[in-house]
């Protein structure tokens, strides 16, 4: 399990985006956790609790998490599966818990199954290889060795012997890019 400090200043903020349930669960009868959905590499704003101080993923491989002001928090999928995420108070006494749920995408994703072997292809308009977890490692490692080079490239201002692609080269619109933050 992974545990987050937050700042002070996470304090005071209301309830989460996708209701977090506080309170304990009874032994007697226990309740369905609410369920927030995430698509692996892709990242979702979430609204903690009033009064929480720590958050714990119960597995920082499926889902991360990053706390930001005012009690926002920024899940990010990680990897296919699911996990728990728990907000505990300045005591430690449990606030809130949900299940996170972390799956691919659905859209835009073409997925060829050849015997054992799956490539993933994302037709966005044109069909592409993309990296998928779950690719056969033939399919993947070049794929995204490719793609590795090109954000270096791209973060290098092209290094050297790098060729112009014209506009939006090196601008990326998939897996890497960097989170966006509004002060």
């Amino acid at each position: 399990m992974r545990r987050t400090p937050l700042s002070a200043g996470l304090f005071g903020v209301a309830l989460t985006v996708v209701s977090l349930l506080p309170g304990v669960v009874s032994a007697a009868q226990p309740e369905a956790l609410p369920v927030v959905t995430v698509i692996v590499d892709n990242a979702k704003v979430i609204r903690l609790p009033e009064k929480t101080q720590t958050v714990v993923v119960g597995n920082p491989f499926i889902a991360e998490v990053t706390p930001q002001k005012n009690g926002v928090l920024i899940l990010t999928g990680k990897s296919f599966g699911s996990t728990n995420l728990i907000a505990l108070d300045s005591a430690g006494a449990l606030i809130a818990e949900t299940m996170i749920r972390v799956e691919a995408s659905r859209e835009a994703t073409i997925t060829v199954q050849r015997g054992m072997d799956r490539e993933s292809l994302s037709c966005t308009p044109n069909c592409q290889p993309s990296a998928q977890l779950g690719d056969a490692a033939k399919y993947f490692d070049p794929t995204s060795g490719q793609a590795d080079k090109r954000r270096a490239l791209a973060s290098s201002g092209g290094g050297v012997g790098a060729t112009s692609q014209g506009p939006g080269a090196g601008g990326g619109g998939g897996a890497g890019m960097g989170a966006i933050t509004s002060p």
